[in-house]
């Protein structure tokens, strides 16, 4: 099993109040420190399958115009999301699965372009966009805990679906178990892994006390697995992909700041 990063935007920043402020509000930090910011999705390759794990911006979305004030910015756009997957290898046929984290524009914009895939997305993100097909599948966590999280659905050996919400009321992660570690592909739990291991929730948009009971499980996770954390904000997460990095919260490396 092999899983890879979808680079499709880099160079970009998240000042300190959008990474820390989801509950004390962005003015309680300093905007002046700015983190790395990029935009990547995921994929699985198991040997027989391949999986998307969300799709990233739709190709034709204007990208905003850079401002050094704005609270976030994604950075320059180096590839639209199917260029750079097919940049990868692999072809819209190959795709068997899409598992999808939420229902934001940044991590459903592509679904389109798959359309012979199956799409895992939890019933109430799916039930929010409209999506309905042969090929979704609305999923309600039917199966076992996994491990502290209550709410979890198999897609195969060695990939969960875990129900996570907050950022929104049907917010998810994959866990992808490999070579002893888990991979957490986790959406928007946090911006950047700064915001994780401060302890801080970044600016969510439906459930903010969801969002802190979802983040006190995370932390418990990675405290009692070893966990390679795979964001889709900072390019922190191909990184830690690429170096297998398992997270330390009592050691956090040192930030890199952006230019």
């Amino acid at each position: 099993m092999e899983i890879k990063a979808v680079k499709t935007y880099e160079n970009g920043f998240i000042t300190q109040g959008a990474a820390f402020g989801g509950e004390e509000g962005m003015d309680a930090f300093d905007s002046n420190i700015k983190y790395r910011a990029s935009i990547q999705n995921y994929l699985i390759d198991t040997g027989d399958e391949v999986i998307l794990v969300d799709t990233g911006f739709p190709e034709e979305m204007p990208d905003p115009e850079y401002n050094e004030n704005m609270a976030a910015y994604n950075g320059e756009r180096i590839s639209d999301y199917l260029t750079a997957f097919k940049k990868l290898g692999y072809d819209v046929d190959d795709v068997t699965k899409i598992i999808v984290t939420h229902k934001h524009g940044d991590h459903t914009g592509e679904l389109r372009k798959f359309p012979n895939a199956e799409v895992y997305i939890s019933k109430t993100d799916a039930d929010a966009l409209g999506l309905k097909g042969d090929n979704i599948i609305p999923v309600e966590f039917k199966d076992n805990p996994y491990k502290n999280f209550p709410k979890s659905e198999k897609i195969m050996d060695g990939i969960y679906f875990i129900e996570a919400p907050g950022h929104t009321n049907g917010n998810c992660i994959v866990i992808v178990e490999k070579d002893d570690l888990y991979y957490m592909i986790h959406g928007d739990i946090t911006y950047t892994d700064e915001a994780l291991y401060a302890d801080r929730l970044s600016i969510v948009f439906e459930d903010i006390p969801k969002a802190r009971q979802t983040q006190n499980m995370v932390l418990e996770f990675i405290r009692n697995n070893p966990t390679v954390y795979l964001s889709t904000h900072t390019p922190l997460g191909p990184e830690n992909l690429e170096n297998k990095y398992v997270i330390d919260l009592e050691n956090p490396p040192e930030s890199i700041y952006p230019e």
